[in-house]
């Protein structure tokens, strides 16, 4: 497995500090997030997952903590929208220029607007997907909003 991917390179272009972890990928676990905490050794609510999802009809990533779901209501209403749904994988995976389960909202081919749950925040670490299937990448959850432009906000169910 390589530990250099468009996720690694663009955090090391924006000069963010970062831990590669490598971990045993389940594809057939029922939430690949869950999966990667326990892989890990780690409470579930630090290991955010990077989901794609269209508001308004337009792509978002959507960063939410692996044991929680995203309300589609606080979705829509972070980005002033109407409406909000999940994007099919497929899509997700030609918009990012990743594959399900390896999703990283770092280094997508076109980036989207970006949303963080705000309860990620009170974490010293989080981590999150690196770029490939079995990677996360560890680091401050203010570092990963800054270089994303995130908003912050409250998207949980």
């Amino acid at each position: 497995m390589s530990k250099a991917t468009r996720a690694t390179k663009a955090l090391e272009q924006a000069g963010v500090a970062f831990a590669v972890l490598a971990y045993d990928y389940d594809p057939d676990a029922a939430k690949i997030g869950m999966q990667a905490a326990e892989a890990l050794g780690e409470p579930p609510g630090r290991v955010l997952k990077t989901l794609m999802a269209l508001v308004d009809g337009k792509p978002v990533c959507v960063i939410v903590p692996s044991d929680r779901e995203v309300s589609m209501k606080k979705l829509a209403a972070a980005f002033g929208a109407k409406s909000a749904q999940m994007m099919k994988p497929a899509d997700a995976e030609r918009i990012t220029g990743y594959k399900v389960g390896g999703i990283s909202p770092f280094g997508q081919m076109k980036p989207p607007r970006v949303a963080i749950e705000e309860q990620a925040m009170k974490h010293d670490l989080v981590t999150m997907n690196g770029g490939q299937r079995g990677l996360q990448i560890r680091l401050r959850p203010q570092d990963a909003a800054s270089v994303l432009k995130a908003i912050v906000a409250p998207l949980v169910a």
